[in-house]
């Protein structure tokens, strides 16, 4: 890797998909104040909405991620309507 390109804190870092608890370990930037155990070594963790592992497209499953009720006020407000 070609010296003084990157910045001070590039590290290994964890990254949790918490749709389905799967990790991986990268390297990256993010600040953050979490750890986790990983390997039988702590790291940082960033903690992360969806992934490939849970993904539709890469899982082939077809799957509604909501987490803030979007779809269900949506539906509230335009899914009466008719054309």
């Amino acid at each position: 890797m070609k010296q003084g390109i990157h910045p001070e804190n590039y590290r290994p870092v964890v990254f949790k998909d918490m749709s389905n608890g799967d990790m991986f370990l990268s390297k990256s930037t993010c600040k953050t104040n979490d750890t986790v155990e990983f390997e039988g070594e702590t790291y940082p963790v960033v903690k992360i909405e969806i992934s490939s592992s849970s993904h539709p497209f890469y899982t082939g499953k077809s799957k509604l991620v909501d987490t803030a009720g979007r779809v269900d006020r949506f539906m509230n407000r335009y899914g009466k309507l008719t054309k």
